[in-house]
């Protein structure tokens, strides 16, 4: 038994024992759906929908979704999810995404992420909220999402729960939807390592950018293999000493497949980049960007897979000082 109220007659329970995670809504509440898959993988969303996709991270685990109804009782939908949000925190979840509606990405965002279907799980477009966070244990890391909307008199909360299966799941970067463009070597060779923390004569002042050496993804996924790279290592060791200047980093592919799914591939690549240089490295997210350009810009040969390995790259670029 848990406290916390939500509102009148209903108590929310965060359980953090045992071998899932739990948060259940007391009557009046009822469950309408639930499904588990063990394993199974779950998108944790981690921004704003783009033309791109939501960007995010692919998490595995014991994944479980949950919806319920439960009267609104005058509820607002913001006012629903601040109960669910202070005992998620209270329970040591750190939000890591917030937002509502159009600020999350309107249409798209909620078409983009998992949803339990009608009548399960309700959406109004114009009327919900979504929160992403992790907490992090000697046992893993768990996930959980909440969506709350509501309908005329009615209210509507999915959650899902992320808990690691066996020993602890990695947390890798992944796009919503992926398309498999190229196959792909496990690691792209290590030809020309970035200088360790460039100095202002480096190759990055110098030339403007340097491409990411050592680098390694899934073949056709954002996953980076590797977030310990000496690549990432010295630009986050450059980005700390010169904090009042800015790099974009841009993703690249070779030219197989359509160029829709490799220019998608390349940015949600330089997305996971820089989402390990804030994670990882601490480095603020306002001094690092993602953009990715496909197979636009090539620097060698698409004819061979030598060339083809080369081209399959993320480049680190300095942004015009303000």
């Amino acid at each position: 038994m848990c406290a916390g109220r939500f509102f009148p007659l209903m108590v929310l329970c965060l359980a953090a024992a045992g071998p899932g995670l739990a948060l259940d809504l007391a009557p009046p509440a009822r469950v309408t759906a639930t499904e588990t898959e063990a394993p199974g993988s779950y998108l944790v969303p981690l921004g704003r929908w783009t033309a791109a996709g939501i960007p995010g991270q692919e998490v595995e685990g014991t994944v479980t979704r949950t919806a319920w109804s439960l009267p609104l009782d005058g509820q607002t939908t913001l006012q629903m999810l601040d109960t669910l949000r202070q005992k998620m925190r209270n329970e040591g979840f750190v939000t890591v995404f917030d937002c509502a509606d159009d600020g999350c990405g309107g249409f798209d965002f909620r078409y983009g992420t998992p949803v339990l279907p009608e009548p399960a799980m309700h959406v109004d477009l114009g009327d919900y909220r979504f929160v992403s966070a992790r907490r992090d244990g000697t046992g893993g890391t768990d996930w959980l999402t909440l969506l709350v909307s509501r309908s005329q008199a009615e209210g509507h909360v999915q959650v899902v729960t992320v808990t690691p299966l066996g020993t602890p799941t990695p947390v890798r970067p992944a796009p919503v939807s992926l398309p498999e463009p190229d196959p792909e070597p496990a690691a792209v060779p290590d030809t020309a390592p970035v200088e360790a923390a460039p100095a202002e004569d480096g190759d990055l002042v110098a030339r403007g950018a340097v491409v990411l050496e050592g680098l390694a993804f899934q073949s056709g996924k954002a996953a980076l293999t590797d977030p310990a790279a000496p690549a990432l290592q010295d630009l986050a060791g450059w980005l700390k000493a010169h904090p009042d200047r800015r790099v974009i980093l841009v993703g690249h592919t070779d030219a197989s497949g359509s160029l829709a799914a490799n220019v998608t591939l390349s940015r949600q690549r330089a997305a996971a980049v820089r989402q390990v240089l804030i994670d990882r490295y601490g480095i603020p997210a306002a001094q690092v960007s993602a953009e990715g350009v496909g197979p636009l810009a090539p620097r060698a040969s698409n004819e061979t897979d030598t060339g083809r390995a080369q081209n399959r790259r993320v480049e680190a670029v300095l942004a015009p000082t303000q």
